[in-house]
């Protein structure tokens, strides 16, 4: 055994909880948070600022959260007794394996977008709205493209709970 029982639980444990902040985190702002916000916020720039104020408190946990999974899912997966090699993918649980990995690339491509592209954009706008010089059109977008993207992640983070469900019954 390359590892022992109890760094491997500690893995999973960590690992489980990585996972429960990350997708837990996209599930309450995607199905709770963006659709009373958008609704119950009339003020379109405390709209903005709550968005940003949230993404400021979740992205470090996202990110610890990531950082997590990774160092602790590479133990669990070179544990494994179905892990043959680095692109073997010669068996069921390698393909699931593979597929649960290029969601989870994915939901940081998006994230990344969502970070560098969108919210900066959003908080310009923020910025501009105190000043009445916004254009509501554009923060409208911009609040349509986040959530779409939120959902979006949503549906990459639950393919990956999918593909570890299969590899795990393997």
């Amino acid at each position: 055994m390359l590892f022992s029982p109890i760094i491997l639980t500690g893995s999973y444990l960590l690992h489980l909880i990585a996972t429960v902040v990350w997708i837990g985190g996209l599930v309450i702002i995607a199905l709770v948070i963006q659709p009373i916000a958008s609704r119950t916020v009339t003020d379109k720039a405390a709209l903005g600022q709550l968005f940003d104020a949230i993404h400021k408190r979740f992205q470090p946990l996202a990110n610890l959260s990531l950082i997590v999974l990774v160092l602790t899912g590479m133990v669990q997966m070179v544990a494994s007794k179905f892990y043959k090699g680095f692109l073997a993918i010669d068996n069921p649980w390698s393909q699931a394996i593979l597929l649960k990995h290029l969601a989870v690339g994915l939901m940081i491509v998006l994230a990344a977008v969502m970070t560098y592209s969108i919210e900066p954009a959003m908080r310009r706008n923020a910025f501009m709205a105190a000043n009445d010089l916004a254009d509501e059109k554009v923060a409208a977008r911009l609040r349509r493209q986040q959530a779409r993207l939120t959902r979006l992640n949503l549906v990459f983070s639950i393919l990956v709970l999918i593909f570890t469900a299969i590899a795990r019954a393997q």
